[in-house]
């Protein structure tokens, strides 16, 4: 009970940070951005990858570990299984920003970058996604989506 509730405090916790790290990332990109404002977005983004983990480690050992509901609850539930495709659509849309912030953040402080139109497509299109998931999770929770035997 205790260590599926710290999973389950972690698995909101991990949620809760990526969407405060996703929406400064959303708020902080302009169009032309100093390194050392680059340099910052990265930490930003480097904090939602460790969230993103935890969020993962966490989802899977509850999923998989049998805690709570059986796993045959989520495995034949094809909202669940949407709601998995759209973390991982997430995670796709986020290489992009994360591979251009890296190599971005070096050199001079306070050279000004210009910064591609797809980072704030990517960006945006993550949040749309992230939208989504809680209401596939609420219908998930109610039973919605399941096509198993029971």
């Amino acid at each position: 009970m205790t260590l599926e509730l710290f999973l389950r405090y972690l698995h909101f916790i991990s949620i809760f940070v990526i969407v405060g790290t996703l929406v400064s990332e959303f708020v902080f990109v302009k169009p032309t951005l100093k390194r050392e404002d680059i340099k910052y977005l990265s930490q930003i983004d480097g904090v939602y990858g460790l969230a993103a983990l935890s969020l993962v480690t966490a989802g899977l050992t509850l999923w998989l570990g049998g805690f709570g509901k059986p796993s045959e609850f989520y495995s034949y539930n094809w909202i669940f299984l949407t709601k998995l495709g759209c973390f991982s659509a997430i995670g796709i849309l986020s290489i992009y920003p994360t591979v251009f912030f890296l190599r971005q953040r070096k050199g001079n402080p306070t050279e000004v970058v210009t910064v591609p139109n797809a980072i704030f497509w990517c960006i945006r299109l993550e949040l749309i996604l992230l939208v989504i998931i809680p209401l596939l999770a609420g219908l998930m929770s109610r039973g919605v989506g399941y096509f198993g035997t029971a």
